[in-house]
C-alpha cells in the first residue's frame, strides 16, 4: 500500500513539475539557437552597431500565429538584460509571453522566430510592468536588416523596441503591433526555484544564472559583442 501511495504521488507531482522544468529548459535552448542563427546568417543579419546597443535582448521562438479569420499571436521566450544600467554583462534572464497583435483576415498558422531589441533605458522600465501593449506603452518597428543597414535612420532611432522576425510558415513578415508583452510568472518560479519578481532579473540582475538559462545568456553576450 505504502509502495502504492509512493508511486501514486511520483505520478501526481514529481512527473508534471520535472516535465514543466524540461518545457523551460527547451525554450531558453530554442531562443539561444535563434539568436545564433539569426546572427549568423549573412541575409538577415542585425546590424552590429544595434546590438551592442541594446539594452536587452528578448527572444520569442516559434511564435504562433492562429489565423482563424483575424491575426492573433501567441508566444513564449525570455528577455535578458544588461546589469548596472546598462552598463554591466547581462544577466539572469526573465521568462516573458506575447498575445494579440494586428487583426486581419489570414486562413492558415505561422510560426515565426522573433528577436527583439530594447534600444533605449525607458524601454527597459516597461519591462517592469506587468503588461507592456507595444505600439501603445512602448514605440516598436521593424529593424533593419543586413551587413549595410544603416542603424541610424529616423524610425530606428525613435523607436524603443526593434523587432526581427523569421518565418517558418507560409506568411511573410509579420507585425507586433497591439501585441501585449507579460513576465511569464509561473515560468520564473520554476526556473528560479522561488517566486520573483521581475525586477530582480531585469533591474538588478543580482540572481545567479540558471544551467538552463546559461546558453541562452551566452548566446545573447556574443551577439552583441560586437566581433
Amino acid at each position: 500500500m505504502r509502495l502504492l501511495l509512493a508511486v501514486v504521488f511520483i505520478v501526481i507531482f514529481i512527473v508534471p513539475a520535472v516535465a514543466i522544468e524540461d518545457k523551460i529548459a527547451d525554450r531558453l535552448w530554442e531562443s539561444s539557437k535563434v539568436v545564433d542563427e539569426l546572427i549568423q546568417a549573412p541575409d538577415s543579419e542585425i546590424p552590429k552597431p544595434l546590438l551592442k546597443r541594446a539594452e536587452c535582448v528578448a527572444v520569442i521562438p516559434g511564435l504562433k500565429k492562429a489565423a482563424l479569420g483575424f491575426g492573433g499571436q501567441l508566444g513564449r521566450g525570455a528577455v535578458s538584460c544588461k546589469k548596472n544600467a546598462g552598463n554591466g554583462p547581462f544577466g539572469p534572464p526573465a521568462m516573458i509571453s506575447i498575445t494579440g497583435g494586428s487583426f486581419g483576415f489570414q486562413i492558415g498558422g505561422q510560426e515565426t522566430d522573433v528577436v527583439m531589441l530594447f534600444m533605449t533605458p525607458d524601454s527597459l522600465k516597461h519591462l517592469l510592468r506587468d503588461k507592456v501593449t507595444l505600439g501603445v506603452d512602448a514605440s516598436a518597428a521593424a529593424g533593419p536588416k543586413g551587413r549595410d543597414a544603416s542603424a541610424d535612420t529616423t524610425a530606428t532611432m525613435r523607436s524603443e523596441i526593434l523587432v526581427y522576425s523569421r518565418a517558418r510558415g507560409a506568411f511573410a513578415g509579420i507585425s507586433l503591433q497591439g501585441a501585449v508583452l507579460r513576465p511569464d510568472k509561473d515560468a520564473n518560479q520554476n526556473l528560479y526555484s522561488r517566486q520573483v519578481d521581475v525586477r530582480e532579473l531585469v533591474e538588478k540582475g543580482d540572481l545567479p544564472i540558471p544551467e538552463p538559462a546559461r546558453k541562452f545568456v551566452q548566446s545573447v553576450s556574443q551577439a552583441t559583442s560586437g566581433k
